[in-house]
């Protein structure tokens, strides 16, 4: 400091206040010189096994999925409840739903057509557009 006493400027700062700055830069460089006690993993490195866990998420949302389609279901009427079980869990046309439940197919059309807008309203997909909306409908043959 001594050997640079002559680059202090009165007008700048107080001599305490450039003693300070001189310390305070010289500590700067002397964190920077230093290396790392450690080196950082790879980022492409797997962490040891006592450091993840196993991913559940897709489980949990399935069981959630599962426990609010369950909830909706139950919503519906018995009639519209057994179009859509019939049409989607037994791969029924609507022709063969109404040959076996001994229903005109127009009603048979309807009880899956409402049924399917009150699921999407219980599972909070909304009113608009139509009953497909909620996924493709059924590649169903009406002859």
């Amino acid at each position: 400091m001594w050997r640079n006493a002559g680059r202090y400027a009165e007008a700048r700062a107080s001599v305490r206040t450039w003693l300070l700055s001189i310390v305070h830069h010289r500590a700067i460089d002397t964190i920077r010189r230093r290396r790392p006690t450690s080196e950082f993993p790879e980022a492409d490195a797997v962490p040891p096994p006592q450091l993840w866990t196993p991913d559940v998420w897709a489980e949990v949302a399935g069981r959630l999925d599962r426990d609010a389609i369950h909830a909706a279901l139950a919503e519906l009427s018995d009639v519209q409840r057994e179009a859509l079980h019939l049409a989607y869990f037994g791969g029924l046309t609507q022709q063969e739903i109404a040959v076996r439940t001994a229903t005109p197919l127009g009603t048979v059309k309807s009880r899956i057509r409402l049924g399917l807008l009150a699921l999407r309203r219980a599972l909070g997909g909304g009113t608009e557009g139509h009953a497909g909306a909620l996924g493709d409908e059924p590649a169903w043959s009406t002859e």
